[in-house]
């Protein structure tokens, strides 16, 4: 199923603890999610470089360089798919008026920051 435009700012389903493993966002913004999968895909590409650094015995710490920018790349994509959720679907759950919508938003809040801090 294609997503369209008008489509773009429907939430994501309830939090993963309140459904279980496998969650699925009703929508992503096709805009944010082509720049999801455009920074992954550039990720991707220096994982493929890292590799051939490795089997080509390159100096380590070029190496460390580049292992250094993969994860500066992949806390990027984390960033834009954070706020992402943050701006539509933890907003709307928050907003929504149903008081255990917003209880488990604030707790899946609360997780993913816990659990992106270490």
């Amino acid at each position: 199923m294609t997503r369209t435009s008008k489509q773009a700012n429907l939430c994501c389903s309830p939090p993963r603890h309140a459904v279980g493993p496998g969650g699925h966002a009703s929508s992503v913004d096709a805009e944010v999610q082509k720049r999801l999968l455009n920074r992954l895909k550039r990720a991707e590409g220096q994982v493929r470089g890292v590799q051939r650094m490795i089997e080509e015995g390159r100096y380590c710490p070029d190496i460390l360089g580049q292992l250094s920018a993969l994860n500066e790349s992949l806390r990027a994509a984390a960033r834009e798919l954070l706020r992402h959720h943050l701006e539509h679907c933890a907003t709307e759950a928050i907003r929504s008026g149903d008081q255990q919508r917003a209880r488990d938003a604030y707790e899946e809040i609360t997780a993913i920051f816990t659990r992106y801090a270490r």
